[in-house]
Formats: structure tokens, C-alpha cells, sequence
């Protein structure tokens, strides 16, 4: 738990430990970048706005010193309304955002969901026996880890979720409102959290990011994934959410 706020860090720290979980504390960017060079975590709550190095540059790093390893999971706490902040921490990687003022309780229950589906915690987990394959992708759902071209991919917790269920259905166009339902169980939150998330993944997975191939914009829809997708152009965007 990252936050320059004692008494919100002081707070969610005892509703973490009653959720059974072991956290820690860190007033600040430095601090934080020591403890878990330290003490490596499952996952991080960030706040944005931190003395010393703001929230965005420890997660950045973050980022940095977990590269080839499994993804790090971060949440960041945002200032209520913020839209370009919790846009920029979700490109940044931060895997989820909880607006401030906020109440403890959900935000353990965040935690949780987070730490599930990374795998950290067995309660909730599901394994898909075979690897998916698309497109030069080879995704092991049970592993949680891709492959392009016998490359591993470094991916962010929501990134994998949203590039399984894609590779899953391929051929399916789904609405941004639908994905946050289907790949994270959102039943409301910022739709613009898909389309950062979707970008993302176009730099991943795409030969050309800026004419996608693979996961493409379907107009007045949402995206769709093209499990043979035509090398003449006609596979890309036809608008630009």
C-alpha cells in the first residue's frame, strides 16, 4: 500500500489483514520502490499523486525491474473525476483504479479479485487444459503466459484476461460495455478502460499497431478478433475509438 495519506493507508492496511492478506506500507515513490526491491509483493495499491516520485514513475519502474518475470499487479488510486489520470495509470500497466474517496471495503474486495485472477491466491482459479492458438499467438490460460513467434509477452493481468477471451471467441465482434462485463465482471466503470487496454495489446500482439490485423475496430460495435486475418489492409481499424 502506497499512499503519502497515513490515516487512509492506516485504514486499508487493517482491511487488508483482516481480509487475510500481509500488507505493507510506503509513504512515498522511493520508499516504495526500496520495499519491494526488498520484499517483492503480489501486488501493489499506488497512488498517483506521491511526494518524492509520483505514482505513474513508481509504477513505470515497477514495470521495468519486473520485466521477463510475471506481471507485478498494480491498482491505482485516482482523484475522483480524474479521467486522463486513470487513463494514463492503465497505460502506464496498472491493472485496475479506484476513485478517491473510496470505501476501504471495496477496495479490498479489488484486492482479492485482482489477486485471483493472477494466480497469487488458488481460491476462484480455473485451468484450461490446451493452449489457444491465433494468429502466431500460443496462450496458456492455465500457465497464465502467451507466446508470439516463440517470443513470451509480457502482460499485465487485465491484458491477458482481455487477449484469452479474445483468442476464445474469435470471429465475435463485443461491445466495450459487454467486455468489462464478460473478461471483469464490471457491471459499470469507465469504458474508456477497455480501449486503453485494447491499445495495449495492439503493441503487443500486432505487426503494425496503427493497422491492426488481429484485434480490430468494428464500427458502431466495439472490437472483434480475427482469427485469419487478411494481409490486404481490409483487417484494419475503420474508425479510431
Amino acid at each position: 500500500m502506497v499512499d503519502d495519506d497515513l490515516t487512509v493507508a492506516e485504514v486499508v492496511v487493517d482491511y487488508l489483514r483482516h481480509a487475510g492478506m500481509e500488507p505493507r506500507h510506503a509513504a512515498d515513490g522511493p520508499a516504495a520502490l526500496a520495499l519491494a526491491e526488498e520484499w517483492r509483493p503480489d501486488l501493489v495499491v499506488l497512488d498517483l499523486m506521491l511526494p518524492g516520485i509520483d505514482g505513474l514513475e513508481v509504477c513505470r519502474r515497477l514495470r521495468k525491474a519486473w520485466d521477463g518475470q510475471a506481471a507485478l499487479p498494480v491498482i491505482m488510486l485516482t482523484a475522483l473525476g480524474e479521467e486522463n489520470d486513470r487513463v494514463l495509470g492503465l497505460e502506464t500497466g496498472a491493472d485496475d483504479y479506484v476513485t478517491k474517496p473510496f470505501s476501504p471495503r471495496e477496495l479490498a474486495l479489488r484486492v482479492q479479485s485482482v489477486l485471483r485472477r493472477a494466480g497469487a491466491s488458488e481460491a476462484g482459479v480455473t485451468a484450461t487444459p490446451r493452449p489457444l492458438r491465433s494468429g502466431g499467438l500460443e496462450i496458456d490460460v492455465a500457465a497464465r503466459r502467451a507466446r508470439r513467434d516463440d517470443h513470451e509477452l509480457t502482460l499485465t493481468v487485465r491484458e491477458f484476461d482481455l487477449l484469452a477471451f479474445f483468442v476464445s471467441h474469435p470471429g465475435q465482434a463485443f461491445t466495450r460495455a459487454e467486455l468489462m462485463k464478460r473478461v471483469w465482471g464490471w457491471s459499470f466503470g469507465d469504458q474508456s478502460t477497455v480501449t486503453v487496454h485494447v491499445r495495449r495489446l495492439r503493441d503487443k500482439v500486432e505487426e503494425e499497431p496503427a493497422s491492426p490485423l488481429l484485434l480490430r475496430t468494428v464500427r458502431g460495435i466495439g472490437y472483434c478478433w480475427d482469427a485469419e486475418p487478411s494481409q490486404d489492409g481490409r483487417g484494419a481499424d475503420i474508425s479510431n475509438p
